[in-house]
């Protein structure tokens, strides 16, 4: 080997990626994700031993299973020093060197901006730096946003984001690689991250922390800002007092008398396949939420914490990865499931469809006072073109704000319709008439609907 390895796993539905970086014969997790068989399976594959797992932060967006991980083998934890954790860890402080074999050590360097306590670890090979595992500090042509911990902290937080892009970026090799976890979609990103690999060199070349000063980089990056999920709240505490090994064994099984009472308590029975089959027959008061899109970060956003979920899928593997997915962000165990389809599920007469249309069926059919057009993407999306007339409501606040959506058939819109199907299911729910636009908002104006452009979007 001319330099250390690193396998990268990936967790699209979240945008992060966790990595194994080994020399050959031992190993060093870094931000592992919670389902550790994959972590498990990528060791076995590349036949070395996990000795340290490492985290750059105490993360917003998952549970970590850095400290599960680390229990299991007997391996080294490596958390900030600083981070007031209520586990046994090995804390480590900017210049601390993590060895791990002969040739391949990790040295640690205090990265604060995403948060306080942020660090990042430099891969060295025999001594020279290979690469940056930057967490959510230097991400591909973004940064990590500042604002997760509260207001009264973004300002302070979004100076040493920048602070400490560049620290990177001047004590790092233009080679050197740079291997965050978050910026593939991640609402950690302060913007949107761009590609699948990189360099120092590269990112001085696009990285805004690096092409802009101070000033210009923070105004842009807070303009850049928009909400994040809500379960974020519970993921950092969840994180400091160390989350156990996750359970996904099959949970139990719901009859259809055992769903109608579910539904009945108030409780979410969510089905997990794809909008267009839900739309078409489910049962009655179930909700949207489709396993083949960001099926936890929405899901996790707008149920109410802790309310008992029981999931509905077409085959097992469909809830055998809702509950992974679900693991990820805190929520261990399901209720319940079922399996198979809305005929198995409940009686003709508990079941109920609704209509999906195109932009163009939208701009044909959508007119007079006995219609109201919905638009449920987030401010930075309607900033960037709506429909007038259309009502605004973001997905993350409709479930606070049904009373405002009116008595009439409803036609809900998003950015590219999982978002529409998930709040036409709440709002059937309530006993609206619905219709979910399933279709690219691109499309709005080819279908000849008026968008109303950025210049005075708002």
């Amino acid at each position: 080997m001319n330099g250390p390895h690193v396998v990268v796993l990936d967790t699209p539905s979240l945008g992060d990626r966790s990595y194994l970086v080994h020399d050959g014969e031992r190993a060093v997790a870094v931000d592992p994700q919670r389902d550790l068989d994959r972590v498990l399976e990528a060791a076995e594959t590349a036949g070395v031993r996990i000795t340290h797992v490492v985290e750059t932060h105490m993360h917003n967006d998952y549970v970590t299973g850095g400290l599960a991980l680390a229990r299991l083998l007997g391996a080294t934890y490596v958390v900030n020093a600083d981070d007031p954790v209520s586990f046994e860890r090995t804390g480590v402080s900017d210049g601390d060197l993590v060895e791990v074999g002969p040739r391949l050590r990790l040295r640690v360097v205090a990265t604060p901006g995403h948060t306080h306590t942020h660090l990042s670890y430099v891969a060295e090979w025999d001594g020279v730096p290979a690469g940056v595992f930057s967490g959510g500090s230097l991400l591909y042509a973004a940064t990590g946003r500042p604002d997760l911990l509260g207001p009264d902290h973004t300002d302070v937080l979004a100076t040493a984001q920048w602070q400490s892009v560049r620290r990177l970026a001047a004590e790092l090799p233009d080679e050197a690689a740079v291997f965050p976890t978050h910026g593939f979609g991640s609402f950690c990103s302060a913007t949107q991250a761009e590609g699948l690999s990189s360099t120092i060199g590269h990112e001085k070349t696009v990285n805004p922390a690096l092409v802009h000063d101070l000033g210009a980089y923070v105004e842009e990056m807070l303009a850049g800002l928009d909400a994040f999920p809500a379960y974020y709240a519970h993921m950092g505490p969840a994180n400091h007092d160390g989350p156990a090994a996750a359970d996904l064994s099959p949970v139990q099984t719901a009859d259809a008398a055992e769903l109608r009472r579910r539904i009945q308590a108030g409780e979410w029975v969510v089905d997990l396949r794809t909008r267009q089959a839900f739309a078409e027959d489910h049962v009655r008061g179930s909700l949207s939420f489709g396993i083949d899109g960001s099926f936890a970060t929405y899901l996790g956003w707008v149920v109410p914490w802790g309310t008992p979920l029981t999931l509905l899928g077409e085959r097992p593997e469909q809830v055998a990865e809702a509950q992974r997915e679900l693991v990820r962000i805190g929520i261990d165990r399901p209720a319940a499931a079922a399996v198979g389809g809305p005929a198995d599920w409940a009686p003709e007469d508990e079941r109920s469809s609704f209509r999906r249309a195109t932009f163009a069926e939208l701009a044909a059919e959508a007119v007079g006072d006995d219609v109201v057009v919905l638009d449920v993407r987030r401010r930075l999306e309607r900033a960037e073109g709506r429909l007038p007339g259309s009502q605004h409501i973001p997905f993350h606040e409709l479930p606070g704000r049904l009373d405002e959506v009116p008595r009439k058939e409803v036609w809900v819109h998003c950015a590219a319709g999982y978002r529409a199907a998930a709040v036409a299911s709440l709002l059937a729910r309530e006993g609206h008439r619905v219709v979910a636009v399933d279709d690219d908002f691109e499309h709005a104006a080819e279908a000849g609907l008026t968008v109303v452009p950025r210049a005075v979007a708002l």
